[in-house]
């Protein structure tokens, strides 16, 4: 059985003996209850494992000795940048985790027409360490040891106006040409979904003039998380690592 796999934003390297954080220790003591010489896999995106032995746990605190490193060569060879329309509810931060899981890059939550979502400056801050506490949770799980970033939210004008050479792609219902006939040029991507009821007329016109290619995936309309993830798989399939 594998060991559990944790993130601390921490240097690691090995024979250092590490303070666990307030999220380590909370995961290891609190959640998997484990005890002094019980051993972790600790990783702080750098691109490797490090395995440790558990060397003190108290109450409030525990302690570990690294004692080995290894490099993960699990990314994708496909840069995936998500543009997601910010949809309520839980129906976002399913959408981050398994977008994480499966292999996206980078994501970009999005202000839309039809978000829906209204928050200050301080509560939007907030939640985008939310999403990215759910991101981190998702590279635990996975084992990816790159840590995907979730970007302050951006007005979608903003984000078509963005410089990139990266394939611009818009899923909608109504496009012609399909994800599976892209020619790709570049290893990167950056791919826009709607939130809640799609992108307005106005909008999908918008990433038109922006040069975002309009695909479409099958003859059904999905919902906003099921978009965002039946793209990332078919582009992973075709141009990416999924076989």
């Amino acid at each position: 059985m594998s060991n559990p796999r944790i993130y601390q934003d921490t240097p690691f390297t090995v024979g250092q003996t590490i303070e666990l954080n307030d999220d380590a220790f909370g995961h290891v003591v609190r959640v998997l209850r484990l005890k002094a010489g019980d051993n972790i896999t600790l990783f702080n995106g750098d691109g490797c494992d490090y395995d440790a032995d558990l060397e003190h746990v108290a109450k409030k605190q525990a302690s570990a000795i690294i004692t080995s490193k290894v490099a993960r060569n699990n990314e994708s060879p496909l840069n995936i940048h998500l543009g997601q329309g910010i949809s309520r509810g839980d129906r976002m931060d399913f959408t981050l985790q398994k977008s994480v899981e499966l292999g996206v890059s980078t994501i970009t939550p999005l202000f839309t027409e039809r978000c829906g979502v209204k928050l200050n400056a301080e509560r939007l801050e907030k939640k985008r360490q939310q999403w990215q506490k759910i991101v981190i949770a998702a590279c635990e799980q996975s084992g990816r040891a790159y840590v995907p970033q979730v970007l302050a939210p951006v007005s979608l004008t903003d984000w078509l106006a963005q410089p990139t050479q990266a394939l611009k792609i818009n899923l909608h219902p109504r496009a012609k040409s399909s994800i599976m006939g892209l020619d790709m040029q570049t290893d990167r991507v950056r791919l826009l979904i709607g939130p809640e009821g799609g992108l307005s007329e106005a909008e999908i016109e918008q990433a038109s003039e922006a040069n975002y290619t309009e695909v479409l995936m099958g003859p059904r309309v999905l919902r906003t998380e099921t978009a965002a993830l039946t793209a990332i798989t078919a582009l992973q399939c075709k141009f990416g690592d999924l076989t």
